[in-house]
């Protein structure tokens, strides 16, 4: 209740730093790469990556430095890996979903997903956003017949350099209440594993915008991603 007064009596101000920051900080670009492919050798796996940004890899100079490229050569050294990209920056729950619903039908042993920044930043509710999200996964699972759902959680957005002060509160608020909320949602799911995004607190492991990823931090993420797929 607290928060939301709060929010309240700063809405003017939030609203215009937010007009100001979307002015102002840097747009990068999605990382040029193959988008589909395969690679490696041994037991078949087929990984489809889909969401905003962050799943697009923008923050990496190259595909080989964001999530997808790391995921990819660490999962090579066991696996011959098909993998498929999904994801455009700015992209919500709801936006993805229609982009899923458009693709043919086929086969995935696994999906990654991440979505929840930019529906955070947005006005979309808590409500709205938890079921936007369970129809994602079932969405992957009965058209894609996805057997690993993985599920990655919001980042660290109360640190972002990029927001400034109060936005930075309020935003950051609102992805942290999102996040446990998807971790609840999808703990309660046998094939589905939630990834912790906010293992670091150091920001200087952004890209240069102070909004997105950088290459370490993509590693890091496609090393919990990597390990969850062998755990399955």
């Amino acid at each position: 209740m607290m928060f939301y007064l709060r929010s309240a009596l700063l809405a003017p101000v939030l609203f215009a730093q937010g007009k100001r920051t979307r002015r102002t900080v840097p747009v990068l670009p999605e990382p040029p790469g193959e988008r589909e492919g395969r690679a490696g050798s041994g037991q078949p796996v087929s990984v489809l990556i889909a969401g905003d940004s962050g799943a697009a890899g923008v923050g990496a100079e190259t595909q080989d430095e964001a999530l997808l490229g790391r995921l990819v050569a660490d999962l090579a050294a066991d696996f011959s890996v098909t993998w498929n990209l999904q994801a455009t920056s700015g992209h919500t729950t709801a936006r993805t979903l229609d982009r899923l619903e458009r693709l043919p039908q086929q086969h995935f042993d696994v999906a990654v997903t991440s979505l929840g920044v930019n529906d955070a930043i947005s006005m979309v509710s808590l409500g709205n956003w938890r079921r936007r999200q369970a129809r994602l996964r079932e969405l992957l699972r009965q058209k894609f017949s996805v057997d690993t759902l993985i599920v990655s959680g919001l980042p660290p957005m109360h640190g972002f350099p990029a927001l400034p002060q109060p936005l930075r509160w309020h935003i950051g608020a609102r992805a942290t209440q999102f996040d446990r909320a998807l971790a609840r949602d999808v703990s309660a799911e046998d094939d589905a594993l939630f990834i912790d995004l906010r293992f670091t607190e150091d920001m200087d492991l952004m890209a240069s915008d102070g909004f997105h990823p950088g290459p370490g931090i993509y590693a890091e993420w496609a090393r919990l991603v990597a390990a969850a797929i062998r755990a399955r």
